[in-house]
């Protein structure tokens, strides 16, 4: 899983009829405490994220296993909105 902040979102008028729906966003992987720790990404947003909210990324096969995504051409989806982290060390 990746830890990321939605910073925009992506239109594509014209997009693989399986991803018609579906809501695109711009992210950016962050470490636990906020600050950007990766490139930017494209991901599905399976979850109603919306710009400024830090999220639960998964890439790869796992993307494709999120509800409605089956057999869809994903690399990333959002499937978590995080509400707050805690570090204990």
């Amino acid at each position: 899983m990746i830890l990321a902040k939605v910073v925009g979102t992506v239109v594509a008028t014209r997009k693989d009829e399986r991803l018609v729906s579906h809501k695109l966003l711009l992210a950016r992987p962050v470490d636990v405490r906020g600050q950007v720790d990766g490139n930017y990404l494209v991901a599905v947003d399976t979850v109603d994220a919306g710009s400024g909210e830090t999220v639960l990324i998964v890439s790869g096969s796992s993307a494709r296993m999120v509800a409605g995504m089956k057999d869809c051409p994903v690399d990333a989806a959002i499937v978590g909105i995080v509400d707050a982290i805690e570090v204990n060390e």
